[in-house]
């Protein structure tokens, strides 16, 4: 959706009414994971993917179906079990699940579209909440962490829920289904037990698709030197917000990283004090020196944010000494050191600086994934082989 908003704008200047199609679910090997967004105007202009290919000439068919009002807002399903799956192109051996509905809704007067907009233009942290299956279907409702929500869902009681639970999907930076009875119960939807609802209505299940849109995850890197530049330049291809930071006037300017966002002269210690409340989960702080003076306020001023990853480069030798320095500094808690990966990166042999920009992204992704494997950090013997 967020790449897609300049092009509603384009179309509904045009006077066309539009269909958008949302991954809401992924069952086994799905092309594309969930808030992958399609578009088709009504006269037949696409923009966006939700299969990388294998799918979308079906889901053109499906929007046009429901802009021409021959078939309602709902969810579609392709899966490679089904009959249709060779003949859509779905092979991978995964199950999708679209959630397609015309734009109109999100046009209302309160124009949620707009507010959405606005808020990803100025960097805030904004949720999309829609209604892809019981009553209301197709209702939204924009969830900001300030409260200013916009839109509404058909239930009061719904909104206040979803929207509490919306803010901890923003702040992870999540996207997906949950599931609620019509009044907010959060009971999981295999649990519920329908008879015990006097009202009919309240027999309904909602299923909410909750789509996050949270700021690009930030990378401080510290020391301007050769590795911090083939680190950005990889960072920024994962849609990482880059700043690098170095206190030598001459050697951090924007002629040298002209790919960082930000390029600042300073000691670690005032960037921590401005702006490191700023860093959560998603974001990492990469420490490149092998300076004593600027690696140990760099770390120090790390550990005191909730920054989720921190590398600091150097050998194993070169590790220990800096543990020490850090002890004089008052720096000893074990459960906050070991949040330090050092040697940084996975262990992939890599030495060139590109190379080694690669293993020390691979294992930021690693980490957040939850995926178990080989760390310079937990393996023994020299990082580099003849």
């Amino acid at each position: 959706m967020r790449d897609l908003l300049n092009d509603f704008n384009l179309w509904r200047a045009r006077g066309l009414r539009v269909a958008v199609a949302r991954v809401v679910d992924v069952e086994g090997s799905g092309p594309r994971e969930p808030g992958a967004s399609m578009a088709v105007a009504e006269n037949g202009e696409v923009v966006g993917s939700v299969s990388g290919g294998c799918v979308e000439g079906a889901v053109v068919s499906e929007a046009l179906a429901v802009l021409n009002g021959e078939k309602k807002p709902g969810v579609v399903t392709f899966g490679y079990s089904d009959d249709e799956a060779f003949a859509v192109g779905l092979t991978c051996g995964g199950t999708i699940h679209l959630f397609i509905q015309s734009l109109d809704m999100l046009y209302n007067e309160e124009n949620i579209l707009q507010v959405l907009e606005k808020n990803i233009g100025d960097h805030q942290p904004v949720g999309l909440a829609t209604v892809i299956s019981g009553p209301h279907i197709g209702a939204s409702l924009l969830v900001t962490p300030d409260g200013l929500n916009v839109g509404s869902l058909g239930n009061s009681e719904l909104d206040r829920i979803v929207s509490r639970d919306a803010v901890g999907e923003i702040e992870a930076g999540s996207t997906g289904v949950r599931h609620y009875g019509t009044s907010g119960q959060t009971t999981p939807e295999d649990l519920i037990d329908v008879s015990r609802f006097d009202d009919e209505s309240e027999k309904y299940m909602v299923r909410i698709f909750v789509e996050s849109f949270s700021p690009p995850p930030q990378m401080w890197i510290f020391g301007a030197v050769d590795f911090t530049a083939a680190l950005a330049r990889v960072a920024k291809v994962l849609g990482y917000r880059v700043t690098v930071c170095d206190a030598r006037e001459v050697f951090a300017t924007r002629r040298r990283f002209p790919m960082a966002d930000s390029v600042v002269v300073s000691w670690p210690g005032p960037l921590f004090e401005a702006e490191g409340g700023e860093l959560g989960q998603r974001d990492a702080v990469c420490i490149l020196t092998h300076d004593a003076k600027f690696d140990v306020p760099a770390i120090k001023g790390a550990l005191a944010t909730r920054v989720g990853y921190v590398d600091v480069m150097g050998s194993r030798k070169t590790h220990l000494k800096r543990l020490e320095r850090l002890a004089d500094a008052g720096i000893n808690d074990p459960e906050q050191l070991s949040r330090l990966m050092s040697p940084i990166g996975l262990d992939l042999g890599s030495r060139t600086p590109e190379e080694t920009a690669i293993s020390i992204c691979a294992e930021i992704i690693a980490r957040r994934t939850g995926r178990n494997v080989p760390s310079l950090k937990d393996s023994d013997g020299p990082i580099h082989t003849n």
